[in-house]
């Protein structure tokens, strides 16, 4: 697996171009992006479950799963969300234009958009652009992982083969998210595009698993935002099928892989983060249980706080557990460990260094392992510490 950007940059699977341009919405950096596929691609989606969703999501959740879809255009700086049926109406103009530029219906075409909840979409700088955007559509995600980014840091891209019975076939993500980030799923776009041949059934099943194994286990500030959306398009270019159950199994492996990077991704660069906190469950009697205790830890303002303050203060994860509904039982049976030292276990205090280990959480991933020894399920979420930047950040949004 490749990440990107870097000194490569990150290649599109066959059949694929993307591109972005500063249409004038926002004063500096590329604000349009513009995915194309080759010939009619296969495609799903996932959305938020915020009930105030953005235009584009209502749009999408129409028209997918899909046998025909030939772009996703996506504009940042403004998010058409709590904008009436004036934001439905310029999500569609927005669409129109690209298929006319592209000569093909409009419902082949997707749209997404993040930034600012409230303003119109400002159609006279993006509608113009349009045509500009699609000439300069290259191989590569940069351009348009650029386009997509609202308080990123930096663009999220990263591309993988697999080696089917068939042949290879490519396998790129590219996503945006910063903060807002608390799914079911959150202020972030995520596009999954691959070459391989799947059909629309096969693509919806194959996300919602990658989906739920990554986008769904990571959380920044525990609020959920109205334009979440992950869409994965399969335009077969490759020639290349997933046909046998060892391609299947092979195919689903790398798609989560690539998901789970950029969810990854998405938690380090949480708004003013300095850590990346992965908390893996063990040991629990459900995969509820599981998922519900480690999303529990890295949602937790006070877990968030000490990780930033290097404070290796266990019994706030032990309350937190707690909260989360977790037995009195199993948190008596509980190990818990962060940056491999234990620091409980069986019902009590463990004896440890606690110099040792504030020292070990000045490092940029900080490790928390929770095992209740009670099952045979697991579950892996990661966060991000909470710090004074993001509450500088967020104060100063839409100023």
């Amino acid at each position: 697996m490749t990440p990107g950007p870097g000194i490569n940059r990150t290649p599109l699977p066959k059949g694929f171009f993307a591109s972005g341009v500063n249409c004038g919405v926002r004063r500096y950096r590329p604000d349009l992006g513009i995915i194309l596929s080759e010939k009619p691609a296969v495609a799903a989606g996932v959305f938020t479950l915020n009930q105030c969703a953005g235009a584009p999501v209502r749009y999408c959740r129409e028209i997918l799963p899909s046998e025909s879809v030939r772009a996703i255009i996506t504009n940042s700086g403004q998010a058409n969300a709590a904008t009436g049926v004036e934001g439905e109406r310029a999500n569609r103009e927005m669409v129109f234009e690209v298929a006319k530029e592209l000569g093909c219906y409009p419902k082949e075409i997707l749209a997404a958009s993040t930034g600012v909840i409230g303003p119109q979409l400002d159609l006279k700088k993006i509608l113009p652009a349009i045509s500009h955007m699609v000439s300069r559509a290259d191989e590569t995600a940069e351009s348009f992982a650029l386009a997509i980014l609202t308080t990123d840091l930096v663009p999220k891209t990263v591309t993988e083969t697999v080696e089917l019975s068939g042949g290879v076939v490519r396998i790129t993500g590219i996503c945006k998210g910063s903060g807002m980030i608390h799914p079911n799923m959150a202020t972030m776009l995520g596009y999954l595009l691959t070459d391989a041949e799947i059909s629309a059934a096969r693509a919806d099943k194959y996300l919602r698993e990658a989906v739920d194994a990554s986008f769904n286990m990571i959380s920044v500030d525990g609020d959920t935002s109205t334009n979440d959306s992950v869409f994965l398009l399969a335009n077969g270019a490759s020639g290349v099928s997933v046909m046998s159950e060892a391609d299947e199994v092979k195919f689903r492996r790398a798609l989560n892989d690539v998901a789970i990077f950029l969810a990854q991704a998405i938690a380090a660069d949480g708004e003013g983060a300095s850590k990346l906190v992965e908390v893996r469950v063990t040991g629990a009697t459900s995969l509820d249980v599981a998922k519900r205790a480690a999303r529990g830890v890295t949602v937790s303002p006070l877990v968030k706080t000490a990780m930033h303050g290097e404070d290796p203060n266990w019994g706030r994860i032990i309350a937190r557990l707690g909260a989360e509904q977790v037995s009195e039982a199993e948190l008596q049976r509980m190990v818990l460990k962060i940056q491999g030292t234990i620091l409980f276990a069986e019902g009590r205090p463990a004896t440890f260094d606690r110099d040792q280990v504030k020292s070990s959480l000045k490092k940029h991933k900080i490790e928390v392992e929770i095992d209740f020894r009670a099952g045979e399920h697991r579950a892996t979420a990661w966060g991000c510490d909470l710090s004074k930047k993001y509450v500088d950040i967020n104060t100063e949004y839409t100023t």
